[in-house]
């Protein structure tokens, strides 16, 4: 009698540690299935691209990119400022370097620098100097993540102070439509950085 009673508890138990192990494994799943900078890293490493001709070579540089951009912003951050792809870059021809840029810039880049060119000059000046600040954070926090027991000391600056003053003196715009595919790569995680401090409002505020 005292088992049939708690039978019912039993199986409810049972279907409870059920669910729970069926939602952990999704969660291991889901974990394992994001994709990281880690697993970009392993790809390109994995990847001769100078052997590669033909349709393999592209679509080993279609794979690149779709990996870039299904990274989440943190990851993607993390690829651009460890310099993940540049080995490949340096490999590709100057038309494959025009077609990675244009396949790997965020969505709405286009209108972002046309709306940071509208900006009055101190605004920019100060935008620039926001976004370069962060991105030395970032750069700061990823050495600190990875054991670097003298933070900030290693690496070069998010952007050259030639690039910076160019850019400065010629227009950020203008700058970027006559560069060179090499320099608007140096100018990518910056770009970026910067369409995230754009689309936060900041510059915007008491205008």
């Amino acid at each position: 009698m005292l088992a049939q009673r708690w039978r019912p508890a039993f199986f409810a138990l049972l279907a409870v540690v059920g669910i729970w192990a069926l939602a952990l494994t999704g969660y291991t799943l889901a974990r394992n299935a994001r994709l990281t900078a880690d697993k970009v890293r392993a790809y390109v490493d994995s990847v001769q691209l100078d052997n590669l001709s033909g349709e393999a070579r592209s679509r080993s540089l279609r794979k690149l990119a779709e990996m870039l951009n299904a990274l989440s912003m943190e990851e993607r951050r993390k690829a651009r400022m460890e310099g993940m792809g540049t080995s490949w870059f340096d490999q590709m021809t100057d038309e494959e370097k025009a077609w990675f840029l244009d396949a790997t810039l965020p969505t709405g880049f286009k209108q972002m620098l046309a709306a940071f060119e509208q900006l009055p000059e101190e605004k920019r000046r100060k935008t620039i100097d926001d976004t370069l600040r962060r991105l030395r954070e970032t750069q700061v926090r990823l050495q600190t993540s990875d054991g670097d027991p003298n933070p900030g000391t290693n690496g070069p600056p998010p952007l050259s102070p030639e690039l910076q003053a160019k850019i400065r003196t010629i227009g950020l715009q203008t700058f970027y439509s006559q560069s060179s595919a090499q320099t608007k790569a140096e100018l990518a995680p910056v770009l970026e950085e910067l369409q995230r401090v754009m689309e936060s409002g900041r510059p915007f505020r008491g205008r």
